[in-house]
């Protein structure tokens, strides 16, 4: 008999690469992972890792017994979705991740409406960066994601997750007042900035992923000057003459914008695409639910805005 809880443990070795980055995902120690790594490779009788360098790497048997564990850990999620359903009253906690602007837009919205549609769903939000909320909920430490696309990110159809779609917002040119574009009409090319110094977010944050995609469709690579993470920063830079910079329309709600010219551009690639997530075969918990279909019912005021 094969210990789901072992497959667990398996995915997320998977996942991180080396053991001890596991056990921290895990809130386990290195030893318990490597105890029931050893013991899941007794119950199946294959050897399942291989060191690789620092880390380790999944055999040919630790690849087939992966599959099944995806699959076998997505009936569990249902099946704990259906007693819960099964059983009266719908009341408990639910750990949302979320980016910042994503919290603004569409769940501190969601938070209103299941106060009055499903009082008894209480939400407890961790302010996650785009590329952070995934692994979260992979990993057990959320129940459900508010993620944007990006490279790196698990796929659409991966195994593991269910995503609900919830808006897409185009990024927008922001420039000093004293730029030759600053006052052009209609959307600007991307590669009219091509010899611009750039401002941007550091690489591993979503968005800087998004603007090297449209600079490199619009065939170049910024020469990336300034980095922040903060667009006020990236605004208030823009503003003193430093650069040029791509921002997310949403990420420009409530910023200083009197001393920069914002202006939209020609390329549909500039553009965050934002969903909800949840581990496979959970979307159906009662308390799961009513969460997502809460966002869901929030994201059409996000597109507008």
């Amino acid at each position: 008999m094969i210990d789901a809880r072992r497959l667990r443990t398996l995915r997320a070795v998977a996942d991180h690469r080396t053991v001890t980055a596991a056990a921290a995902a895990l809130y386990l120690t290195p030893s318990a992972v490597s105890q029931q790594l050893a013991a899941l490779e007794q119950e199946t009788g294959h050897h399942l890792l291989a060191r690789e360098g620092r880390g380790v790497r999944l055999t040919a048997a630790g690849e087939i017994l992966l599959g099944h564990a995806d699959a076998v850990l997505a009936q569990l999620e249902r099946a704990e979705a259906d007693l819960a359903a099964y059983s009266a009253g719908v009341s408990g906690e639910v750990t949302v991740a979320s980016f910042a602007t994503g919290i603004s837009l569409v769940l501190a919205p969601a938070i209103g409406a299941l106060a009055a549609g499903a009082p008894g769903v209480r939400l407890k939000v961790l302010d996650a960066e785009g590329d952070a909320s995934l692994p979260m909920v992979l990993d057990g430490r959320a129940d459900l994601a508010v993620a944007v696309e990006y490279r790196g990110a698990p796929r659409a159809d991966d195994a593991r997750l269910t995503r609900v779609p919830l808006y897409a917002e185009p990024f927008e040119a922001v420039l000093p007042l004293g730029h030759p574009l600053a006052d052009a009409e209609g959307p600007i090319a991307v590669a009219d900035l091509a010899g611009e110094p750039w401002i941007g977010p550091y690489p591993g944050n979503p968005c800087h992923d998004v603007v090297l995609l449209a600079c490199e469709h619009a065939g170049f690579q910024p020469r990336l000057v300034h980095s922040s993470d903060d667009f006020r920063a990236v605004v208030a830079l823009a503003s003193a003459g430093a650069g040029v910079a791509l921002v997310p329309r949403s990420a420009l709600l409530g910023v200083d914008l009197g001393r920069v010219a914002v202006r939209p551009v020609d390329s549909a690639l500039a553009t965050r695409r934002v969903f909800a997530a949840v581990r496979a075969g959970a979307d159906g918990h009662p308390l799961i639910r009513p969460v997502l279909d809460a966002l869901a019912d929030a994201a059409p005021a996000a597109d507008r805005r």
